[in-house]
C-alpha cells in the first residue's frame, strides 16, 4: 500500500515554540486542564486590545477592501511605511521598495526563498527567533549561528561573527530588539556589525518588529540608518506594538545601495506577485496606526502594564535559588538561566514538559531558539502581575525538588 511521508526538506526544520511541549499542553487542555500559557507573544488573550481608532477604521474600510490590492500592497499603507522609514533614518526607501505581508513571518520566508541556493549561508543569532533558521533551511541554505553573550547583556559577540563568515555567507540576521532575550543593541554594537557586513559584502536582514516596545527611556536605532552604502532588508509590523497579531500586518523595506542586488529584487517581485497580495483589510489600517501617537507608549513607562510586569517577573525570577536572568530592555520576553548542575538538567525540553505536567504552566525551552546548552527557557510576560507572581511561585516550588 502506498504511503506518503513528509518532505525531506523538513528533516532539519523545527519551530518548537509550537512544538512537542505545546502539543502536550493542547492534549491536556482537551482533557479539561487549564494551562497558563507563557510561550507565545500573542497580546490578545491577555487583554491587550487594539486601539479603538484602528477598530473603527477596519470596520469602515471592510467594504472597500474585498478585492486584491497591488501585490506589494495599498499605496496608502506603503506611503505611511515609507514615512516611518524616514523618521527612523532608514535610507533610500521609495514606495516600490516596500512590500506588505501577512505578518513578518511570510516576508522572512519570501526573503530567504528569493536569495538562497543550496549551500548558501546566512548568519543568525543564537538564541534566535526560530522562524529564521527554519526559513533558511527550507530555502536550501544553511543557518550559521553566531553567539550572543549573556554576560554582555546578550549583545552579539562580534569576534564570533567574524570567525563564522565564509565565502558562502550571503547575509547576516540582526534581531533588535531581540526575541527571546529582550535585549536592545546599542549603536556601537550595531556599528560593529555593519563594519563586518561592509568588509564581507553581506546583506543585512534587520528584524525590528519590537522597535516600538522599548523601556527605560532608551531609544532604538535602526541598523540600516548606519549604513546607507549597504543593502538592507528591514522587517517590521503592527502585531506586537498595536496588539493586532491576528490581522497579519507586516512589511519589508529594501534600503541602501541596490546596485548589486537587482537580480535578488527581481526574485522578490516574482514571489510577491505569486502570492497575489497580503491581507487587504489589514493593510488598510497601517496608515492609521503609523500616523498617530505610538499606541504602546503608555504601557512601557513606570506604571504601565508591560513595564510593571517586567519588573515583577525579573525580580521574582532572580529570587529563585538556581535561577538567574538578564533584565530585558524591550519587547515582552525574558530568558532565564537554570543552574543545570544544581538541578542535574540534561534536557531542557524535558524540563519544560515536566514543569507543564506538574504545574500546568507552559514555557518554551531554550534550545527551541537554537541555544546550544540545556540551561535556558523563555517566558512571555504578557499575563497580568498576579498570574506572573503565581507562575514564579510555582516555578520556585517545582525547582525546590527537581532533578532529572
Amino acid at each position: 500500500m502506498r504511503t506518503f511521508e513528509k518532505s525531506t526538506k523538513l528533516n532539519n526544520v523545527s519551530y518548537d515554540i509550537r512544538g512537542p511541549v505545546m502539543d502536550e499542553a493542547n492534549a491536556m487542555e482537551a482533557m479539561g486542564t487549564r494551562i497558563l500559557k507563557l510561550n507565545i507573544g500573542n497580546p490578545a488573550p491577555f487583554r491587550f486590545e487594539a486601539p479603538d481608532e484602528m477598530i473603527r477604521d477596519m470596520i469602515y474600510n471592510l467594504r472597500d477592501t474585498e478585492g486584491y490590492s497591488s501585490s506589494k500592497g495599498l499605496f496608502s499603507a506603503r506611503k505611511a511605511i515609507m514615512q516611518y522609514c524616514q523618521l527612523k533614518n532608514i535610507p533610500n526607501v521609495d514606495i516600490d521598495d516596500i512590500y506588505t505581508g501577512n505578518g513578518v513571518s511570510e516576508l522572512i520566508a519570501m526573503a530567504m526563498q528569493g536569495l538562497l541556493n543550496t549551500g548558501d549561508e546566512i548568519l543568525v543569532p543564537s538564541p534566535d527567533y526560530p522562524l529564521w533558521t527554519a526559513s533558511i533551511t527550507l530555502a536550501g541554505g544553511t543557518a550559521v549561528h553566531y553567539h550572543c553573550d549573556e554576560q554582555a547583556e546578550w549583545y552579539p559577540d562580534i569576534e564570533d561573527i567574524k570567525s563564522k563568515v565564509t565565502s558562502r555567507t550571503k547575509g547576516i540576521v540582526v534581531i533588535n530588539p531581540n526575541n527571546p532575550t529582550g535585549a536592545l543593541y546599542p549603536r556601537e554594537v550595531l556599528q560593529d556589525i555593519v563594519d563586518v557586513a561592509r568588509e564581507n559584502e553581506l546583506i543585512i536582514f534587520a528584524d525590528e518588529i519590537y522597535d516600538r516596545l522599548v523601556m527605560d527611556g532608551l531609544k532604538h536605532t535602526a541598523i540600516s540608518s548606519l549604513c546607507p552604502d549597504l543593502f538592507c532588508v528591514n522587517l517590521n509590523g503592527l502585531s506586537k506594538s498595536h496588539r493586532v497579531a491576528g490581522w497579519r500586518c507586516g512589511w519589508m523595506c529594501l534600503s541602501g545601495d541596490k546596485s548589486k542586488v537587482r537580480g535578488y529584487i527581481e526574485g522578490l517581485n516574482m514571489l510577491s506577485s505569486m502570492r497575489l497580495c497580503s491581507n487587504v483589510p489589514g493593510q488598510s489600517i497601517i496608515q492609521t496606526a503609523m500616523g498617530g501617537i505610538q499606541s504602546a507608549d503608555e504601557l512601557l513607562m513606570p506604571g504601565g502594564r508591560i513595564y510593571e510586569q517586567r519588573e515583577v517577573i525579573y525580580n521574582m525570577l532572580n529570587d529563585i535559588p538556581g535561577v538567574s536572568v538578564v533584565k530585558p530592555k524591550a519587547a515582552f520576553y525574558i530568558f532565564p538561566k537554570l543552574d543545570i548542575e544544581k538541578f542535574n538538567i540534561h534536557d531542557d525540553e524535558q524540563f519544560a514538559l515536566d514543569f507543564l505536567r506538574k504545574k500546568k504552566i507552559l514555557v518554551t525551552h531554550g534550545r527551541g531558539f537554537h541555544w546550544d546548552q540545556p540551561d535556558h527557557f523563555r517566558i512571555v510576560y504578557l499575563p497580568e502581575k498576579e498570574q506572573l507572581e503565581y507562575a514564579c511561585k510555582e516555578l520556585a516550588d517545582f525547582l525546590s525538588t527537581y532533578h532529572q
